[in-house]
């Protein structure tokens, strides 16, 4: 099942790619159904805080009328930075399932694990690795493209 909701994530990526945004997708999960969709729109926006998982989590809040997602999944093609997870943290998001790890700005494994440190009071259940391929394939021709 998630990679079902991964190829829903790398479709939200694909979005941002054609506009010219880091091409990064995230959709949230609540029993079985998709109640949020979003990708990238900093570009776009002009906005430094519009990520995927952001404007997912405030769809998801929204829709749901609460700012509790303990019952609540995320699916990003990216690892989270420092600010998304922090986002996950405050939104008490139940499980995130990750694609491909951030080397640069990543902040669940690849700088700290903020999401699993004890003095947190929340810690999601952490999948990573579900679509790692496809999700570099695409990040890696964003960033070639904008190179060329």
């Amino acid at each position: 099942m998630d990679e079902y909701y991964m190829h829903e994530a790398l479709k939200e990526a694909k979005k941002s790619y054609k506009a010219d945004d880091v091409p990064v997708g995230a959709i949230i999960v609540m029993n079985n159904k998709i109640i949020a969709k979003a990708h990238n729109k900093k570009e776009k926006n002009k906005n430094a805080i519009e990520h995927a998982e952001i404007l997912a989590i405030s769809k998801a809040c929204k829709k749901l009328n609460t700012w509790h997602l303990e019952k609540c999944t995320i699916y990003v093609t990216l690892e989270p930075c420092l600010m998304c997870a922090g986002a996950l943290i405050q939104s008490r998001i139940g499980k995130l399932v990750y694609a491909t790890n951030n080397e640069k700005f990543g902040y669940v494994e690849s700088i700290d694990n903020i999401l699993n440190d004890k003095k947190n009071n929340h810690h999601p259940i952490i999948v990573k690795n579900i679509c790692r391929e496809e999700s570099q394939i695409l990040l890696k021709k964003f960033f070639k493209d904008k190179r060329n």
